[in-house]
This record gives structure tokens, C-alpha cells and sequence, in this order.
């Protein structure tokens, strides 16, 4: 894909998302279903925080392509950096768990996940934003251009890290407040809360093996690999 090609493509993304977390998080408060928005508001979501994560990645991705254009090799070469670890480690893993266990938990029983109340505070085209596109959006980026991954120890500490400090905040929301953030959640034991977090954790890293062999399948080994 050609660069300009590939800049507008990451500024229209930048924009959606941006779009996407402004809507949610500007939620009017005299609207909101008593269970929900209370300690922590919207980001004790892993939803709200993935759009977030999309925003920066496409933010940062639209700036290095910019920079490419104007021939800042040196300054591009930083970000592009920076652009790969943020979508090898996070953005596409996260994405596509977002997405996937959304969707699944929704079928089963949507009360574990997205209280029926919710349909009349967020629209429709809201919810499939939040967990519907965010997937072909990064299946489409894996497409788009090449992605430099980590080595795989690198990734899967920084994937572990982030994936730790997010169970600590549920935690600590719970601590405070008594209430999960997941209906989902009281219905398990400590020990069956933590298989839960621990096969959560093995999913979302299964997730970013996927993405780096489509990555592999799709550019090459040469061009990715550090």
C-alpha cells in the first residue's frame, strides 16, 4: 500500500476511534443503569481501555507515516518502532480478545457481560463499534503493512505485564467496592476466579501467536523479525 494511501487509512482510524471513545465516555450520567459507570466509570472496562489503545496505535501509526512522507528517515524509524511493539503486544491481541469473548459470553448469557439495560443508554451502532469492528479493523492492519514483532520472551513479559496490572485494577475495584466489574465474575471461587484470569491470560496469548503467524503468512519472516 502506498504511504498516502496508508496515512489517510490511519488518520480516518485515528478519527473513528477517537469518535468511538469520545461517545462512550461522554455517556450522560442521568442516563446510566444504576449496575454500571460506579467506581472506576467507564475505564474499568477492558472495552473502554482497548478503544483508548486503538486510538494511540493509530494516532502513533498516522505520525510515523507522516514522517516517512517528509522524509524524517531517522524520526520514522523511532516510531515505526514503537507503532509495531504497540500492535504486536496490545492492539491486536486485545482487540480480538475484546471482540471474541464478547460475543461468545453475549450468546450465552448477555447478563454476564452487557446488562439488557444497557440497550437503552448505548446504540446499537455503539456496541458493534465497541466489539464488533475493532476486530476487522485489526485483521485489516495486519493486511495493510508489516508489523515488526519482538522476540516472543519480550512480548509475552510485556503482553503479561499489562494483562496483571488490569486483573490488579478489577481487583482493587472489588476491594473498594464489593461489586465485580463482570457479573461474570461472582459466580466463581477465588480458585475458579483465578483458573478464569489464568485461561483468560493463555487465550489472549494464543492471540498474539495468531498474529504474528498472520503476519509471518502474509509479509515474510525477513521482514519482520529483529
Amino acid at each position: 500500500m502506498e504511504i498516502s494511501t496508508l496515512a489517510t487509512y490511519h488518520c480516518l482510524a485515528f478519527v473513528w476511534y477517537f469518535f468511538v471513545t469520545y461517545s462512550i465516555t461522554h455517556v450522560r450520567a442521568e442516563e446510566r443503569p444504576s449496575e454500571v459507570f460506579l467506581y472506576g466509570g467507564q475505564w474499568k472496562y477492558l472495552t473502554v481501555l482497548n478503544l483508548v489503545l486503538q486510538a494511540v496505535f493509530y494516532g502513533v501509526s498516522f505520525l510515523a507515516d507522516v514522517l516517512r512522507l517528509i522524509k524524517k528517515l531517522r524520526c520514522a524509524k523511532c516510531v515505526i518502532s514503537s507503532r509495531d511493539l504497540l500492535f504486536s503486544v496490545l492492539a491486536f491481541p486485545v482487540s480480538t480478545f475484546v471482540s471474541i469473548s464478547f460475543w461468545t459470553l453475549y450468546t450465552y448469557n448477555r447478563e454476564l457481560v452487557y446488562p439488557k439495560s444497557l440497550d437503552g443508554v448505548i446504540p446499537l451502532w455503539l456496541n458493534h463499534a465497541m466489539h464488533t469492528a475493532v476486530l476487522p479493523f485489526a485483521v485489516l492492519e495486519i493486511l495493510a503493512t508489516p508489523h515488526r514483532y519482538p522476540a516472543k520472551k519480550k512480548g509475552l513479559i510485556l503482553l503479561g505485564f499489562v494483562a496483571f496490572l488490569y486483573i490488579s485494577w478489577v481487583l482493587w475495584i472489588y476491594s473498594v467496592t464489593g461489586e465485580w466489574v463482570y457479573p461474570l465474575f461472582a459466580l466463581f471461587s477465588p480458585a475458579g476466579l483465578a483458573a478464569l484470569f489464568a485461561s483468560s491470560l493463555a487465550i489472549i496469548v494464543s492471540f498474539y501467536n495468531f498474529g504474528e503467524f498472520l503476519n509471518r503468512m502474509i509479509w515474510g519472516q525477513s521482514k519482520f523479525c529483529f
